[in-house]
C-alpha cells in the first residue's frame, strides 16, 4: 500500500463519493445496535449489580472508571490501526469491530456470574475485572463505526448517517434497558436474588444481550462494502498511511482547530453523562423511594434499579427519534445551535429530578435528556468529520475520544468522594451538578468553527 503525501496535490483529482441508499446506511450501523443494547444493559445495571456485590454508594465511581480508562487507551490505538489495515474479504474497520463483538459477547455473559469465582478473589473485585473486560471489548467494537460512517458517505450524507446511526443506538438502548423488566413483568423471571448473586432477569438480560451484540455486528460485516485502497484514494485524494511508530503523538500534536474546541463541549458533556449513569439509581432510591442507602439488597432497592432501566429506556427512546429529526433541524438553524439547544434541554433535565415529586416524574425528566443524548452522540462527530484531513479519520476519531473519556475518568475519581463529604451520600445533587454542566457544554458551542458554517 502507498503511503499518502503530497495530499493536496492528490486532492485535486479526486472524484465525490458515490451517495448511499438509506439500506446501506442502515445496514452500515445496525451493529451499533447490538453495541448500544450490551452498552445498555451495562450502564442501567453495573452499579445495582456492584452494590448487590458489596459495594459502597460513595465507591461506585471508581469501580466505573474502568470504561474511560480503557477507553483513553483502546480506541485511539483501534483507530491509528484500522486507518493502516486492510484484510482481503473483511476491509478495514469489520475485523477490529468482529472481534470485540465476540469478546464483547463472552463478557456479557462472565458479568453476571462472578459469584462463580468468588472462592479466588473477593466477589466485589471479580465483578470489577469482569466490568474492565467488557469495557475494553465494548471499546475495540464501538471505535471503528463512527470512522465507518465518515469513509463511506459523502460530506452531504453525513448528517443523515450519524443521525442515523444514534437512531439504532437509541433502539437498541431501549431494548437493553426494558430487558430486565420485560422479563420479569412479561415472562415471570424472577428479580429476587439474595445478597452476592444477581438475580436471573438481570442475568438472562445479559446473555441476551451478548447474543444480539454478535448477530448485529456479523449483519453489519456481511451487509457493508468498504473502499478498497485504491478506490479509497480515488475518493479521498490519498491512501490511509503504513502504521510507523510515534504517529498517534504525532496525529495528537497536530489534532484539527476545530477538534480542539470541540473537545471543551465533550468535556463537559460526558463529565455530565458520567454521573448520570453512576449515581441515577441509587438517586432514585433515595431521594424518590427514601431508602436508608445502605439498604441495597431490599426489594425497594431492587425496584430502583429497575425504574433505572425503565427511564434510561425513555431517554434513548426518545433520542432515536430526535435523531431523525436533527438533519433537517440542523439544515434550518445550524449543526451548532442544534446542539448547544439540545445540550439546555438536556441540562433542565437532569436539574429537574431533584423536583421529581415521584419515579413517574422522571420519565419527563429523561425525554429532556433523550435530546440532548441524541444531539451527544451525533452533531460533535458530524462537525469533525469535516475538518478530518483524508486517511486520519479513525485515529482522529479515536483522540476524539481523549475528550470523552478523560472527563469521565476525573469525574469517577472526584464524584464518589463529594457525593460522601459534601453531598452527604444524596447523589441527587451529582445528577443537578451533571446538569449544570451540559449547559455549560452549551455555552462552549459558541466557540467551535463550523465547516459548514463557513461555507455559508
Amino acid at each position: 500500500m502507498a503511503i499518502g503525501t503530497g495530499m493536496s496535490s492528490v486532492a485535486s483529482n479526486t472524484i465525490p463519493k458515490p451517495k448511499l441508499s438509506l439500506a446501506q446506511i442502515i445496514n452500515m450501523s445496525f451493529g451499533f445496535l447490538g453495541i448500544q443494547m450490551g452498552f445498555a444493559l451495562q450502564t442501567s445495571n453495573s452499579s445495582g449489580v456492584l452494590r448487590n456485590y458489596g459495594a459502597d454508594v460513595e465507591h461506585l465511581s471508581w469501580f466505573w472508571l474502568a470504561a474511560p480508562v480503557l477507553g483513553l487507551i483502546v480506541q485511539p490505538i483501534v483507530g491509528h490501526y484500522s486507518d493502516k489495515t486492510w484484510i482481503k474479504g473483511l476491509g478495514r474497520r469489520s475485523p477490529f469491530f468482529l472481534t470485540g463483538a465476540i469478546l464483547s459477547s463472552l463478557a456479557l455473559m462472565l458479568m453476571p456470574n462472578a459469584n462463580v469465582l468468588g472462592n479466588i478473589a473477593p466477589l466485589l473485585f471479580v465483578a470489577a475485572g469482569f466490568l474492565m473486560i467488557m469495557d475494553a471489548c465494548f471499546n475495540l467494537a464501538m471505535e471503528p463505526f463512527r470512522a465507518l460512517v465518515a469513509d463511506n458517505l459523502p460530506d452531504s450524507q453525513r448528517t443523515t448517517g450519524f443521525a442515523i446511526q444514534t437512531c439504532l443506538i437509541g433502539i437498541g438502548a431501549v431494548i437493553g434497558s426494558l430487558l430486565p423488566k420485560i422479563l420479569s413483568a412479561v415472562f415471570n423471571v424472577s428479580k429476587d436474588a439474595p445478597a452476592g448473586i444477581v438475580a436471573d432477569n438481570i442475568k438472562y438480560s445479559f446473555y441476551i444481550g451478548g447474543i444480539f451484540f454478535l448477530l448485529s455486528v456479523i449483519w453489519t460485516v456481511i451487509k457493508t462494502k468498504e473502499y478498497p485502497p485504491e478506490e479509497y484514494a480515488k475518493y479521498h485524494g490519498t491512501e490511509p498511511e503504513q502504521a510507523h511508530s510515534g504517529g498517534i503523538i504525532k496525529d495528537f500534536l497536530n489534532m484539527p482547530k476545530t477538534m480542539k474546541q470541540l473537545g471543551l463541549v465533550q468535556f463537559f458533556s460526558w463529565f455530565a453523562l458520567f454521573g448520570m449513569w453512576v449515581f441515577t439509581t441509587d438517586t432514585i432510591s433515595s431521594h424518590i423511594f427514601k431508602l436508608d442507602g445502605s439498604d441495597s439488597s431490599s426489594p425497594m432497592y431492587r425496584e430502583a434499579q429497575e425504574w433505572t432501566g425503565v427511564i434510561f429506556a425513555v431517554y434513548n427512546g426518545v433520542a432515536a427519534v430526535y435523531a431523525l429529526l436533527l438533519p433537517s433541524l440542523a439544515k434550518k438553524i445550524g449543526r451548532k445551535k442544534t446542539h448547544a439547544l439540545s445540550l439546555v434541554m438536556g441540562g433542565i433535565g437532569l436539574i429537574s429530578i431533584y423536583f421529581a415529586p415521584n419515579k413517574e416524574f422522571l420519565l419527563f425528566s429523561m425525554v429532556l435528556v433523550g435530546i440532548a443524548w441524541a444531539s451527544i452522540l451525533s452533531m460533535p462527530y458530524v462537525i469533525l468529520s469535516s475538518a478530518i484531513p483524508p486517511g486520519k479519520m479513525g485515529v482522529y476519531m479515536g483522540l476524539f475520544n481523549f475528550f470523552i473519556t478523560i472527563p469521565q475518568i476525573l469525574n469517577g475519581v472526584v464524584s464518589g468522594p463529594i457525593v460522601k463529604t459534601f453531598y452527604n451520600n444524596q447523589p441527587v445533587y451529582a445528577l443537578v451538578a451533571s446538569g449544570i454542566f451540559l449547559i455549560l457544554a452549551a455555552f462552549c458551542v459558541r466557540f467551535v468553527k463550523d465547516k459548514a458554517d463557513l461555507r455559508n
